[in-house]
């Protein structure tokens, strides 16, 4: 092979998800993209907010004042120093500019991150089920992905957490609300989660962190509210983008907020820059920057994605399937009728229904229904899934 070993490696174990996707792409060009029921990605189907659209039109049409050349690492500090102020009142601790960071998407946080606080061999402790794209950014950097269990009902487990921390562990990484699940992370929780960080970091006489990937924040449902983890525990980063919040994300545009408190807190913030730029970012798209930093707060209509939540857990329900109902996010993760995911998978598509197994987010048995699609596309589905379902039955 001319390509190195590490990356023809993954390539064999590459996201379920895009392979679904790719699929898709295949069914929709034999059949037609009408008979085809796609719920393999997390791709928003909600417009963005008008208040988006409007500024980005704004900050375009005063293309005599736009400027296009290099910035600081860290992003355009008006613009840092506005998401810092809004963050401070939605997370309840003080934010400045300095301790925000504008990258390429949370993927590019996660990575930047990554890059600053991973020796080779450390370990990053994750709750499964989660997204499987954290192996490979953590394989980034010469880290090591390890998966620890959740609860019954994918809240977290801190005594599996507190077992699964050695003295290889550099931090530990959560998702809430939570891909696949949708399960939002009660405040309760992070903070034993942050006493016990605490504990084993003083016993280990080390620095454990905590990193929280949130680009589904402010997409919640029934009254939930998604704690700060900066309130929770000092030693603490936040990752996220504005991808599924303003459904934007095709214009990789996040952000990392470093916990004010932090003991290395300079130190992360210097080695974040520095790691923004030789990753290759150099810096966030300069554009996206300057639209962002006027729409602090806005969202797209949620109310669509919890009628689609409740229009596809309803039917569900009614076909006989089991599943948590998602507090969080566009996701939906029920049981497999059978063990076998990938076997139920393939049963799915036979009625041309796209979904992920569980297997893909390290976590066999289940599988992930994405429902931020059309409406149709969920009640249309309906017969497929009941029809699946029932030759499990008989």
């Amino acid at each position: 092979m001319t390509i190195s070993k590490n990356i023809e490696s993954i390539m064999t174990r590459s996201s379920w998800i895009r392979r679904m996707f790719e699929q898709g792409a295949v069914l929709k060009a034999k059949y037609g993209a009408e008979e085809i029921f796609d719920f393999s990605l997390g791709n928003p189907n909600i417009k963005p907010p008008d208040k988006f659209l409007n500024a980005l039109k704004n900050i375009v049409n005063q293309a005599d004042k736009l400027e296009h050349s290099y910035m600081p690492n860290t992003g355009y500090p008006h613009v840092r120093k506005a998401v810092g102020e809004y963050l401070s009142k939605e997370l309840e601790v003080k934010l400045s500019e300095n301790e925000v960071i504008m990258t390429c998407g949370a993927a590019g946080a996660l990575n930047v991150i990554f890059k600053t606080i991973i020796n080779s061999g450390d370990e990053i402790v994750t709750p499964a089920p989660y997204f499987m794209e954290y192996n490979f950014y953590a394989d980034n950097h010469g880290g090591i992905l390890k998966a620890v269990p959740t609860k019954c009902d994918f809240t977290l487990d801190i005594d599996a957490i507190s077992s699964g921390i050695t003295n290889r562990t550099k931090a530990v990484l959560i998702n809430s609300p939570n891909n696949p699940t949708g399960q939002v992370y009660s405040e309760e929780s992070l903070i034993k989660l942050g006493n016990l960080l605490k504990k084993k970091g003083k016993a280990l006489g080390k620095t454990l962190y905590l990193l929280s990937d949130e680009p589904y924040r402010k997409i919640i449902y029934d009254g939930c509210n998604v704690p700060s983890i900066l309130k929770c525990y000092k030693e603490s980063i936040i990752a996220s983008s504005y991808s599924k919040d303003i459904s934007i994300p095709g214009e990789r545009i996040g952000y990392i907020a470093v916990n004010p408190e932090a003991t290395y807190k300079e130190d992360l913030l210097n080695g974040m820059a520095l790691a923004n730029r030789i990753l290759g970012f150099v810096n966030a798209p300069a554009l996206m920057q300057k639209v962002v930093s006027s729409v602090q707060g806005s969202t797209v209509d949620i109310d669509q994605y919890a009628r689609k939540k409740d229009l596809l857990c309803d039917g569900l329900s009614d076909c006989g399937y089991k599943f948590t109902k998602p507090l969080g996010a566009f996701y939906l993760f029920p049981e497999t009728p059978i063990k076998d995911d990938v076997q139920f998978i393939k049963m799915l598509q036979d009625e041309f229904i796209l979904a992920v197994p569980g297997s893909g987010f390290g976590y066999p048995g289940y599988f992930r229904i994405a429902f931020c699609v059309d409406d149709n596309t969920i009640i249309n589905a309906m017969p497929g899934f009941k029809r699946a379902i029932d030759k499990v039955k008989t």
